[in-house]
């Protein structure tokens, strides 16, 4: 399995949160995710925005007891935020930190008019990342405080939410492909054990993933973990996994290779 995925997600954290609401809530936070990477800015932003309003729709369950999967954003907040209303979460000093960041998220998108600095240049960018980086925070948030099982396992699904999604790789009935033809072997692997993750590929999977011929996969991988380069590693189970050198590549050289084209 590569990146933490939907499904792991949705048993992890449902319940405690509506089944309904939850998948929503991973939608939302999936296509924010990817419309970001693939530089779609203004969309990101409205993903965004519907991110928080369900988020909010999830706190307002657990901390008044009742479910409204409709129930108007600013209303689920101020139930939070009022200090008289009886409230279930006990936790409420950590529904409040949520709260004050979705509600920056959902204010800014609403209320962002397209300012143009200059001919050309467009803050469209600078707002995305914004949002996004509120979003991500309000994911991970989420993930701490409301993951049932191994702390260990929502930490390791914290840090791999932080990595880049990988839209250029597309599993299709179980096989993994590259859906670019413009890498060079050590980019299509490099590309491959970045969707990996912490878990990694085995030889055998990277070989069956990259359209190299075996000398070339392993000339590349021998590569990659040598002394001189040390942006893979050999784990003590045989599978490969970028070190944070590697990581460090993908993520200042390689990004516009996770996209699509």
């Amino acid at each position: 399995m590569a990146l933490i995925d939907k499904a792991r997600l949705l048993a992890e954290l449902s319940p405690p949160f509506d089944p309904l609401l939850c998948n929503q809530l991973l939608d939302e936070f999936i296509s924010a995710e990817s419309r970001f990477i693939q530089r779609d800015w203004e969309p990101a932003e409205l993903d965004g925005g519907q991110f928080c309003e369900i988020l909010a729709r999830i706190c307002y369950h657990l901390d008044s007891g009742i479910l409204s999967q409709n129930k108007d954003f600013g209303d689920c907040c101020k139930y939070i935020e009022n200090e008289s209303l009886l409230h279930k979460y006990a936790q409420r000093r950590d529904l409040l930190h949520i709260v004050k960041v979705i509600k920056t998220v959902y204010n800014f998108r609403s209320q962002r008019g397209a300012v143009h600095i200059s001919p050309s240049y467009s803050p469209n960018h600078m707002d995305s990342k914004l949002v996004i980086e509120c979003v991500r925070w309000a994911m991970n948030e989420t993930l701490r405080l409301f993951w049932k099982g191994d702390r260990e396992a929502v930490a390791k699904a914290i840090r791999e939410l932080l990595q880049f999604d990988v839209p250029s790789v597309g599993v299709f009935d179980g096989a993994l492909l590259v859906q670019r033809t413009d890498l060079t072997a050590e980019e299509e692997i490099l590309v491959l054990l970045h969707f990996a993750g912490e878990q990694g590929f085995s030889r055998l999977e990277i070989g069956k993933a990259a359209y190299r011929d075996a000398p070339t996969v392993t000339k590349t991988l021998q590569r990659l973990v040598s002394p001189t380069s040390r942006q893979a590693i050999q784990l003590g189970n045989s599978r490969y996994r970028l070190t944070d050198l590697g990581s460090k590549r993908v993520r200042e050289h390689l990004a516009g290779k996770l996209l699509l084209s």
